[in-house]
């Protein structure tokens, strides 16, 4: 389980949020103070001609691979919740359409489908928080199939209706497999290094100008850290979508079930 999978499970979102905070907050208050207490004003003002330009380039470029990185982020995680949704419809399409099927197959199939949907919310959720599938609903799926191969259409309206069925049941096992694969990939564990280490170095690098009024570059220096950390707290949470408090959750399938049971 990669560690920042591993945060997101033991420890509470507004826990890490605070500590985060903190740490920024820490880091830039510190680093200043340490800075102006042994280099002179004067002398990190002889530096800004060149440090000025370096720490606008450094800037640009952390925040241009920042927002990319949360961008994507983001959009995998919505497309991630969509997938839910569509998932959870397939199932609702294969209970509208088995109604072209005779009993008792019918009853039959739809009670394993159900069977198989509350597996799916009741088991595999939980797991899938750990970044694992459930094989209590990999085998009430197979019997969904081997129940699915053993009929028999009587005339041309149940062909029609069951192969409808069919594409559906194909449609929602690949959106599972593809969402247990979103249950246990992240961003890579260097490209977070590098976010970080730069976020480090973009925060570093306001420590050596030189201001008259220390207290305004107190508060310049941290709220540039606080923003950054911000917005790596943000990617942390969206990172992987079925771990954490804001885990993409099963509503959609539920709503579905209910529909079933009725």
């Amino acid at each position: 389980m990669p560690f920042q999978q591993w945060i997101l499970i033991y420890v509470p979102t507004w826990l890490i949020g605070t500590i985060m905070v903190a740490v920024a907050v820490g880091m830039a208050v510190g680093g200043v103070l340490l800075v102006h207490r042994f280099v002179k004003v004067n002398t990190l003002k002889s530096h800004h001609d060149i440090a000025g330009p370096i720490f606008a380039t450094i800037g640009v470029v952390y925040a241009v691979m920042l927002s990319y990185v949360l961008i994507i982020v983001w959009q995998n995680f919505d497309k991630t919740n969509n997938n839910v949704v569509k998932e959870a419809n397939l199932y609702a399409d294969i209970y509208r359409d088995s109604n072209g099927l005779s009993e008792p197959f019918r009853s039959q199939f739809m009670a394993a489908n159900t069977k198989y949907i509350d597996a799916i919310i009741n088991d595999e959720w939980k797991l899938m928080d750990l970044g694992q599938r459930s094989l209590e609903v990999q085998k009430d799926s197979d019997e969904v199939w081997k129940l699915a191969g053993s009929f028999q259409p009587k005339n041309e309206t149940e062909k029609i209706f069951f192969s409808e069925i069919l594409s559906r049941m194909n449609d929602a096992g690949e959106l599972r497999r593809q969402r247990i694969l979103d249950a246990q990939t992240g961003i890579h564990p260097m490209l977070w290094f590098i976010l970080l280490f730069g976020g480090i170095i973009t925060v570093v690098f306001a420590f050596f100008f030189g201001s008259e009024n220390l207290v305004a570059q107190l508060i310049m220096t941290t709220l540039l850290a606080v923003l950054i950390v911000l917005i790596l707290f943000t990617i942390l949470i969206m990172d992987f979508p079925f771990s954490g408090d804001m885990a993409v959750s099963a509503d959609s399938l539920k709503q579905v079930l209910l529909y079933l049971k009725n």
